[in-house]
């Protein structure tokens, strides 16, 4: 692995985040990848070989093409998003959170075959992204699938290959609003003066259909399968994947951040034992946290002075007890079950809490009209403000409401 990654060409890299990114991987196997959502801009691929040119099994990262399909399709009600089937309760929010196979087998289904795969060659599956680096793959989408293998395809990505470059252009395009952009290593003085991104396609998926994934990716980092990224100080939207092709472990994460203004989207792949235990998610956010003072968001204040306040769910987690059969069920050959994703070992209780939620200002045209929210945070107005001299009869009341709710995340 380190003599792969000793033949990466770093010329135009940006040797801070590459520093970084490589200090985050160490010597575990596997591929990162850096880059600007907004403009394309590569800022550094660690292991360029399989990060561009061996393609790998999406597992469950591509049920955000999934996603995307039955919300454009109207499989999935934006507004009863847990209406999929009559056995199949879960809402979009909490199957992406938790990478529930069920519900997207159920969505990929209704979707159909052709269908879908005209949605992942839409988000850049199938084809090079077209980066100034040699030798690119352009992977693989299945050819024919019918029945419930259609199913599977939709929630495991069967027959399937994709690059961390590709997963990095399409998790970019969610990011940016519906722009599949060139991705770029600045290489000369031009190439480092250029801002506006080389825009490879507007992708035909409706603005709403972005903003509605948003919620569940958000959750994933925060509470759900992606939680080993998660980070207080910046709101992180991510996918997680893991599954087993043939016979060896593979462990993916796609995410962008931060949520309000995207600067930063990064894609980990692991392989073999670094595959396993989301390896991936832990990787991606060493890298966040690093470079957060460079990257990071907006004081939660300036931005709150500029957008008005929403009320919001906020769910509270808390982690139930794993069995050694459950365990031993992630080693087995059977993709589903081997699939870790399906994160069936959180329990979840949503807890009505008076929250903020920060929704970002409306796009126009080519950067269309995608909503931007970034992490709910309890409302502290009235825990703040110095409490008025009470008798003993109330002092119990106000002890109770200053009492901090908080989640096991």
């Amino acid at each position: 692995m380190q003599s792969m990654i000793a033949r990466d060409d770093v010329t135009g890299e940006d040797p801070e985040i590459r520093r970084v990114a490589v200090n985050a991987l160490g010597h575990h196997a596997g591929t990162v990848v850096v880059m600007d959502p907004k403009t394309g801009r590569i800022y550094s691929v660690v292991n360029q070989q399989w990060a561009l040119r061996e393609g790998v099994k999406p597992c469950s990262t591509i049920k955000l093409v999934t996603g995307l399909a039955g919300l454009n399709e109207k499989i999935i009600d934006p507004a009863n998003t847990a209406a999929i089937s009559y056995s199949n309760k879960v809402d979009l929010t909490s199957a992406l959170a938790h990478s529930k196979n069920d519900y997207f087998q159920q969505v990929g289904g209704q979707v159909g075959f052709k269908k879908m795969i005209s949605y992942a060659r839409q988000l850049g599956l199938g084809e090079k992204t077209g980066i100034n680096l040699s030798d690119e793959s352009q992977g693989s989408v299945p050819k024919a699938k019918s029945g419930f293998s259609v199913n599977h395809m939709s929630s495991h990505g069967d027959d399937f290959k994709v690059t961390a470059m590709q997963l990095a252009t399409l998790v970019s395009a969610m990011a940016n609003g519906g722009k599949l952009i060139t991705p770029f290593v600045p290489r000369s003085p031009k190439d480092e003066k250029r801002s506006a991104p080389r825009v490879r396609r507007l992708v035909d998926i409706n603005a709403d259909s972005f903003e509605h994934m948003v919620p569940g990716m958000i959750g994933s980092v925060n509470y759900g399968s992606g939680r080993r990224a998660f980070n207080p100080r910046e709101t992180i939207a991510g996918k997680t994947g893991t599954c087993i092709e043939q016979g060896v472990w593979v462990g993916l994460f796609t995410s962008y951040a931060p949520l309000n203004n995207p600067r930063l989207a990064v894609v980990v792949i692991g392989r073999g034992a670094d595959g396993r235990n989301h390896f991936p998610v832990t990787v991606a956010g060493r890298i966040y946290r690093d470079l957060g003072a460079r990257f990071g968001p907006t004081t939660m204040e300036q931005i709150a002075s500029k957008r008005d306040p929403q009320m919001q769910i906020e769910p509270v987690a808390t982690k139930a007890s794993t069995s050694t059969s459950e365990n031993n069920s992630l080693a087995a050959d059977d993709e589903e079950s081997a699939d870790g994703d399906d994160d069936s070992t959180t329990k979840v209780t949503p807890r009505k809490i008076e929250t903020k939620t920060i929704w970002g200002e409306s796009r126009s045209n080519a950067d269309s009209k995608v909503k931007r929210v970034i992490m709910p945070l309890s409302n502290r107005t009235e825990l703040n403000a110095k409490p008025a001299k009470a008798s003993s009869q109330t002092e119990p009341k106000l002890k109770q409401r200053a009492r901090r709710v908080t989640a096991n995340q």
